[in-house]
Order: C-alpha cells, then structure tokens, then sequence
C-alpha cells in the first residue's frame, strides 16, 4: 500500500500553541476600588464599634466619665485662671495715680501743679477734686456721713486722680512719674497700687504652671485608662483577630476597630466633661454676679464657650485614640497565628 509523501516543513516555522483551557484569570483592582474599600471599612469600624459601645452602656458610662472627670478639672481650673486673668487686666487696664494733697497748701499752688502735671508727656489726664468733693464722695460711701458733719473742720486733704498714658502704664514707668510727683513741694503722698498687680501675675504664672502639671498627669490617666479597656476588648477578641490574619489581615485593618472605640470612649468623655464645666459655671456665675455688684463691678463671669465645647471634645478624641493606638501596638504584636 502507496503512502503519501509528507510536505516538508517550512524553514522557521513555529508549531502551533494549543488552545487555551479554562483556568485562575488574574484581576487588577483599580484605585477608585482600593479607595472605596479603605473607607467603607472605615465605616464598617465605626459602625461595630459604636454597637459594640452601645451594647455595654455601663462599661462605656464609667470609662467616659473617668476620661470626663480628668479633662474637666484641669479645664475648669483653668476657665477660672482666664477669669481672674480678665478681672486683674480689667483692674489694670488704666492704672491711677491717687495724688495727695498737702491740707494746708493754696489754691493757687494746687492749679499750677495740676496745669504742671498736664503738659507732661507721660499723663494722659488729671482730676482735681476739692477738699469739699472729697468729703462730700466720702460721706456718701463710706457710711460715716452723720459723724462727719459733727467735725468742726474737714480733714480730707485736696486730692488729685492722675490716669497716664498708654506709654506709661507699666510699673517701672509708673514710679518714675509717682516719684516726680511726690517730690512736689504740697504733696503729702502718692498712692498706686502695682505691687498687687505684679503678684497676681506671679501667681498667674504659678497657677498656669500647676494646671499645666495637673493636666499632664491626668491626660496620662486618660491614655491608661482608655488603653486598659482596649487592651481587654482585644483579648475577648483574639480568636477574631487570629482568624483575620491567617486570612490575610494587615495589623492597620486589624487596629481600625479598636482605633474607633478609644476614640468614641475619648469623644464621650469629653462631650461629659464640657457639660461639667457648664454646671459649675451656671452654679457659680449668679454668685459671682452678685459679689461684683457689691464692689461695684459689671464683672461676669467668662464661660467655657462652644470653641471651649469642641476643644474638650476634640482633645478627649485625640487621647482616646492615642491610649488605644499604644494599647494595640503592644497587644497585636503579641497575637500572631502559629
């Protein structure tokens, strides 16, 4: 039986590939899918995290009121220090000179010093008062008015108000001018009261310094506490978290969660802490109200404010989440699957 003779191969030729079976086909995620992923995981956290939050209100009250009581100390400490920071500038903002007048000094000699006193550079004003307005004044405030008038003669001397000018208002500028006034012949004494000044700033600096300290610890005390509690919601959930990353987790997917709960535990506390602080000041503020009358004082108090509310609430977020960051940095390092 004949067979056919096989064509020859053409030089070069390649041999022809077998046809493509079905198999694994590879899929390239697109960035606007990373993108969606990352932030729906983000509120997928937030979400587990409140309910997690919600489901245990009693463990989620006394943490949020322990981060609320250390955040409201130091802030009500320090609301009062801007208040009497406020009362001592207000005190301070135009300084006087109480200029005394010699009582047996004339009347001409007083209006050549008063005309002397308002071509200086450094005196913004001057307010005579006559022996007559001062007795006057006094017997209208003081409560002795009937005892005054049995006196045969008035023993309140003339008596000058100096207010300087805004150059001058510091202490070191105040005694000079002090000092050349009370160098005048007729002037029995020069009074200003800037020693009170200077100590209430002292002790301003002091105050500050102490808030400063006490803050500092208890922020410390914040990140402890937030961080003791997620490091316990961490361990009733090793077995979840053992499971993510045999999956694949990363430690960043896997500290969301936690991240979100210190965060919302820190939030809380300091929504609680500024409503501690508006409960002291509505408790205190009539009083004070009153107690400025009596000295004549349109003083009130300063309140916390709604910046004041954010901040407390931003600054408790901030180290609620700072405690839980820590809290699992040092647990997820310890849970890695065998």
């Amino acid at each position: 039986m004949s067979q056919r003779p096989r064509a020859p191969k053409a030089k070069g030729a390649v041999p022809a590939r077998p046809a493509a079976t079905g198999g694994a086909k590879q899929t390239k995620t697109s960035v606007s899918d990373k993108s969606r992923s990352y932030w729906m995981h983000h509120r997928a956290s937030l979400t587990s995290s409140v309910t997690r939050l919600l489901a245990a209100p009693l463990q989620t009250l006394m943490t949020s009121l322990v981060v609320a009581i250390a955040l409201a100390l130091p802030a009500t400490l320090l609301l009062a220090l801007n208040n009497f920071q406020q009362l001592g500038d207000n005190w301070d903002a135009n300084p006087k000179l109480s200029v005394y007048i010699n009582i047996k000094a004339r009347e001409p000699a007083i209006e050549s010093l008063v005309k002397n006193l308002q071509n200086r550079a450094d005196v913004a004003r001057v307010e005579y008062f006559t022996p007559e307005q001062v007795l006057a004044d006094f017997q209208l405030n003081s409560g002795f008015g009937e005892a005054l008038t049995s006196l045969d003669n008035n023993p309140l001397p003339a008596t000058l108000v100096i207010s300087p000018k805004a150059t001058a208002m510091d202490p070191s500028s105040l005694r000079i001018l002090a000092d050349a006034i009370a160098s005048e012949a007729i002037v029995e004494e020069v009074v200003y009261d800037m020693d009170w000044v200077r100590r209430l700033r002292e002790i301003m600096v002091l105050g500050e310094t102490i808030v400063l300290a006490l803050a500092s610890l208890l922020g410390l005390g914040v990140l402890l506490a937030i961080g003791n509690t997620v490091r316990l919601a961490i361990e009733n959930r090793r077995e979840e978290i053992l499971v993510s990353k045999l999956v694949g987790g990363t430690n960043a997917f896997v500290r969301r969660p936690f991240l979100y709960t210190g965060g919302c535990y820190g939030l809380l506390g300091g929504v609680l802490a500024a409503f501690i602080v508006v409960v002291a000041y509505w408790a205190i503020s009539g009083s004070v109200y009153r107690l400025a009358q009596l000295y004549q004082s349109d003083f009130q108090l300063a309140g916390l404010g709604f910046s004041g509310f954010l901040a407390l609430a931003a600054l408790g977020a901030l180290l609620g989440w700072l405690g839980a960051w820590l809290a699992v940095a040092r647990q997820l390092s310890k849970i890695e699957p065998s």
